[in-house]
């Protein structure tokens, strides 16, 4: 009998949290286990091995990630919705790098799997972005992928302590918001 309280969204809650922590390679189920004051077996009511509790955690990272953009955005536009979104995705990516981490070449086993949707949202978000800057039809995943590149290396890096230069990463990443806003800006122009 499960024990009460625990279900696969507690259990994947946890190791979740573990990733954030230790990182994502670092998970597996015994430490779950042994956070969540259980034996081993008895995560397996649950989940059905760690390759599936690692789906689960990049659903509820694409999920979360999803809610923080579509929240950071509202009401704003343009470079206003570059700078809201980037500190989002930032924000979201160094607070919770584990998460972030199984979200990244996660694909949704097929199409009734809740990744599909919540990967969906967050490049919904980043369109809307792009949107206000009124680019071609032919320019639009072009600068899609150039603008998750940008911030998934930047937060990645920042996440991992990548930058030991003893700089304002604030000032640099204010320098690529500004960036990113020019190249946008001329490629629409063109």
């Amino acid at each position: 009998m499960p024990r009460a309280g625990l279900d696969a969204a507690v259990v994947t809650e946890a190791a979740a949290a573990l990733a954030d922590e230790i990182g994502l390679g670092g998970v597996s189920m015994s430490l779950v286990a042994e956070r969540l004051g259980v034996k081993t077996p008895s995560l397996y009511k649950h989940v059905d091995g760690l390759a599936s509790l690692t789906h689960r955690i990049a659903v509820l990272g694409a999920s979360e990630a999803a809610d923080v953009l579509r929240d950071a955005m509202q009401g704003v536009s343009g470079r206003e919705a570059l700078a809201a979104a980037a500190q989002a995705f930032r924000g979201f990516v160094t607070a919770h790098p584990g998460r972030y981490a199984a979200t990244t070449g996660a694909r949704p086993a097929d199409a009734d799997d809740p990744l599909a949707p919540a990967l969906e949202r967050t490049l919904t978000s980043l369109e809307a972005v792009l949107r206000g800057y009124d680019l071609d039809d032919a320019d639009r995943i072009d600068a899609l992928r150039m603008l998750r590149s940008a911030l998934h290396g930047f937060a990645t890096l920042e996440a991992a302590d990548g930058f030991q230069l003893d700089t304002d990463v604030d000032a640099s990443f204010r320098w690529l918001i500004d960036f990113v806003d020019g190249g946008l800006r001329a490629r629409a122009a063109r």
